[in-house]
């Protein structure tokens, strides 16, 4: 089980200023739609030249082109590269067969899927590496989880990797844990916390112990 932590709504001085305090209890830095937007890919290529020992996922959240989105972040240095899962299959399949040439990884976020379960058992078949269940901010501020979603798609996804994201905070992490998904994507859990490394370094061990 591995940790990501989830940058949104930072420029990158400050994605590096935070990561800075935390890359050593963290696997995965996720540059995040926003970040993207602001910044560009220059915000993948930075924070890789930064912390090479750190994987870059770049949450590009594609629902087209997947193929050349793909080939670009992975030249910007991300390991792994998010599509949606409501774009079409082949918008996935692209996706897959680009990051297989360029040894990169896709995730397949499937935030506003209607049906989770069927959707997941056909993504799973399309040789992606990773499917993860997110409540999006405007989910979490309607009270919305997505941990009912990881339950459902921990049945039925037997080929690919299952993530997590959205709202994910210390208090809540062990129930998460408990469910068992191969990544955690944590944001503002630690990155909006007074002491980032005193809560990152937690949230290590509690994953670690899994």
């Amino acid at each position: 089980m591995e940790l990501q932590l989830a940058l949104d709504l930072v420029d990158i001085p400050g994605a590096k200023e935070i990561v800075n305090e935390v890359a050593e209890y963290i696997d995965i830095v996720e540059i995040g739609t926003p970040i993207v937007i602001n910044e560009g890919l220059r915000a993948v290529k930075e924070l890789k030249e930064a912390f090479p020992s750190l994987r870059v996922l770049a949450d590009l959240k594609i629902m087209d082109a997947g193929g050349y989105e793909v080939m670009k972040a992975s030249e910007a240095g991300a390991s792994i590269i998010t599509v949606l899962g409501v774009s079409d299959d082949s918008t996935i399949q692209g996706a897959v067969e680009e990051a297989k040439k360029q040894n990169t990884k896709v995730m397949v976020d499937m935030i506003n899927v209607k049906n989770i379960e069927e959707r997941a058992r056909e993504i799973d078949q399309m040789g992606v590496d990773y499917i993860c269940v997110h409540s999006g901010y405007d989910h979490q501020a309607a009270g919305i989880s997505s941990f009912d979603d990881l339950l459902t798609i921990k049945r039925v996804v037997k080929l690919a990797k299952t993530a997590i994201a959205g709202g994910i905070k210390l208090s809540t992490l062990p129930q998460v844990i408990a469910a068992g998904p191969d990544l955690i994507i944590v944001g503002g859990g630690i990155t909006s916390q007074e002491d980032k490394r005193a809560v990152a370094s937690e949230m290590k061990q509690l994953v670690s112990q899994a």
